[in-house]
């Protein structure tokens, strides 16, 4: 008989064409090549597999790649506007670059004209249409006036169909004859002095010449683009400005010596400005985190500073030489609403004696940022804390895509994980070392579900929830739920009673505690992530691919069970439910739930022999009564009241109370009839 085919160097075939970012076509190839090598079927299926992972990969690698690639060019173009001080390169250039980001067929921008009343077509690149290229609208007509109009990003697959704007003849002979179809656009946004509503600068265009939905990383993408390029205009006015006061105080030489020492100081102002955001910037493409850019906003405006997330959570705080800064509770209700003002007016806003700026990417919030300290910012400073905030949500926006692309990787581990775990135990191991997740270490595992209107919104929730957590954590969805696997923290890891590898037992003591306490501060967070009640269950810690599997089988019959007792937007373990939980969870694991009430007892008499099982039996069947009980045990009523004792030092003191003395009874019929021929 021949001797098989091995596989080995298929497998070792599709890892160096991955490494070497062969065509996809290539990879699959492998496949073909070894059927024809005569590798054998069970290896071949191997083989298969293998090439569709490596597909996956491939797929998220140049993903990740591409995203890279646009931030790479975002902060590019931060460079290329600083640096420029003449305002039509500076329109050029933010619209050659919004083209480039996008990949799209065209890009343009329009700018208001203050004197006519309405905006017309100021630059433009990819346009091959003359009526394109001079086209103007009035506030509130087609895409781009309602931009105008609303100071809100919009986006079409298809404009020509689109009924949500103002269609006239004139933009839609102009839309024809370039041939556009698929249309995003974004508001530029500078906010006013003043602390008033934003005013919308001009509008930022990206366009293809077919059918194409904007997803939301695009439109975050141009929104950022249209923010670096409101500052970018606004500074380029500045400066035109400038040099109009020069000229107009060089006429007059008497105040020539005044209009210089404002030029200086402008200029130094500038020029710190741009300093700041290019030491900003460096800190971002050289990996730093939020903690950096605040010790650096702090040092620049010489005052502590302190970010927090959506929901004000602390994310750093600094003092101005470095060190941590003590900044205590803020009231959260005022964080919130000096957010909702500073994203209103697209300025930082002075409130309470802090200044605070929101940190945007479009219309998400992605954090906040307090200066402390200052009563007064000059506009140059005012302008730097601004800048910062830009700089923060590139920072995290860079941050959120690369654990978007990481998770979406681990996702598919969390389903092989949970769909066959007893098909490859060692193989999805290996997969989980490779991403960071250790399944041969204690996890808990959680299972959170919301309504279907804001389920997609749940899904979406995992990253930022996960982000900033414990290390080797990961979530994914699954049978239309959030599953999250967390790694345990010190004085989690106790495996429940039963086998080694904690399979098919009940978490009891600390482990039990831990599992629930982390489906609340789940159901909390990831609640008001959704803006909709969130219900989690958790089950665990558990170890290893059969494990984890059964643990999460459990947090299913859990989450049921839960939904039937009415604690909806809640998070608990099944251990919590008592009884209740045996009788409503699918499955009904009793021996976990005989284990977690009567587990003490149980051990006790089999350790050393004695008869305790049987003596509460005796007293709960007699209504409680000594002597009937001592009579149906054949014992001295002394001997009851001594078991009795030890008992309640096993269970404690709240043995007997009315809900206690229910589970056990429910335990004791339970055990009786498991150990029952």
């Amino acid at each position: 008989m021949p001797e098989a085919v091995s596989a080995a160097p298929h497998l070792r075939r599709l890892l160096d064409l991955l490494a070497a970012d062969a065509p996809a076509d290539a990879l699959r190839a492998v496949a073909a090549t070894a059927r024809g090598a005569g590798v054998g079927a069970a290896d071949l299926l191997e083989v298969e597999r293998a090439t569709g992972s490596a597909l996956r990969v491939r797929g998220s690698l140049r993903q990740h790649r591409r995203r890279e690639q646009e931030l790479a060019a975002l902060f590019d173009t931060a460079g290329d506007l600083a640096a420029s001080t003449d305002l039509d390169a500076v329109l050029k250039a933010i619209v050659r670059r919004a083209r480039m980001l996008l990949g799209t067929d065209t890009a343009y921008l329009t700018l208001p004209d203050e004197e006519a009343g309405d905006t017309y077509m100021r630059v433009t690149d990819g346009s091959v249409s003359p009526v394109f290229q001079h086209l103007r609208l009035e506030l509130g007509e087609g895409l781009g006036g309602l931009v105008a109009q609303t100071a809100s990003p919009y986006a079409t697959p298809d404009y020509r169909t689109d009924e949500r704007f103002h269609h006239t003849r004139t933009i839609d002979a102009g839309v024809v004859d370039e041939g556009l179809v698929g249309i995003l656009g974004v508001p530029l946004l500078l906010g006013s002095r003043r602390g008033g509503a934003g005013k919308v600068i001009g509008v930022l265009f990206a366009a293809d010449r077919a059918p194409r939905p904007f997803g939301q990383d695009e439109v975050a993408l141009l929104s950022s683009l249209a923010a670096h390029a409101a500052i970018a205009i606004d500074t380029a006015g500045a400066l035109a400005d400038t040099r109009h006061a020069l000229e107009d105080l060089a006429a007059a030489n008497q105040e020539l010596a005044a209009a210089n020492e404002v030029v200086r100081e402008h200029s130094a102002a500038l020029q710190r400005a741009e300093e700041a955001h290019d030491r900003l910037t460096d800190l971002v493409l050289r990996g730093g985190d939020v903690r950096d850019v605040a010790a650096a906003v702090a040092t620049l405006l010489d005052g502590p500073i302190t970010m927090h997330d959506p929901g004000g959570a602390l994310l750093a705080a600094v003092r101005q030489d470095g060190g941590e800064f003590a900044a205590g509770s803020v009231d959260a209700a005022w964080l919130a609403a000096s957010a909702d003002e500073s994203r209103a007016t697209a300025r930082a806003v002075h409130r309470g004696g802090r200044w605070v700026c929101a940190v945007l990417a479009g219309q998400e919030m992605l954090a906040v940022i307090v200066l402390y300290g200052r009563r007064r910012l000059q506009d140059a400073d005012r302008r730097l804390f601004e800048r910062a905030g830009v700089v923060t949500g590139l920072l995290l926006l860079l941050r959120r895509t690369v654990a978007e692309t990481e998770n979406r990787v681990r996702g598919e581990l969390v389903a092989d994980l949970l769909e066959f775990p007893e098909r490859d135990p060692a193989g999805l191991c290996e997969r989980g070392r490779r991403l960071g997740i250790d399944l041969e270490r204690p996890l808990l595992v959680l299972v959170a579900q919301t309504s279907d209107r804001a389920r997609e919104r749940l899904s979406a929730a995992a990253v930022p929830y996960l982000f900033g957590r414990r290390p080797g954590s990961v979530g994914a969805e699954h049978r239309g739920a959030l599953v999250l696997l967390l790694s345990c923290g010190p004085g989690d890891e106790q495996i429940g009673p039963g086998s080694a590898d904690g399979g098919g037992a009940e978490p009891s003591g600390p482990a039990a505690g831990a599992a629930g306490a982390a489906a609340r501060d789940a159901a909390e967070r990831l609640g008001a992530f959704v803006g909709a009640p969130v219900t989690v269950a958790a089950a665990g810690p558990a170890r290893g691919p059969a494990a984890l599997a059964a643990a999460h089988e459990e947090a299913c019959r859990c989450l049921r069970a839960m939904h039937v007792l009415g604690r909806t937007g809640e998070g608990a373990s099944t251990p919590e439910l008592g009884f209740l939980g045996v009788v409503l969870g699918d499955g009904h694991d009793v021996g976990a739930f005989v284990e977690s009430v009567l587990g003490p007892v149980l051990r006790y008499d089999a350790q050393r022999g004695t008869e305790l099982v049987r003596t509460l039996g005796a007293y709960f069947g007699c209504g409680g009564s000594l002597t009937r009980a001592k009579d149906e045990l054949h014992v001295h009523v002394n001997t009851v009241v001594q078991r009795l004792d030890r008992v309640q030092a096993l269970l404690g003191r709240d043995w007997n109370r009315p809900d206690r003395a229910l589970e056990l009874q429910l335990a004791l019929r339970l055990q009786l009839l498991a150990v029952t021929p």
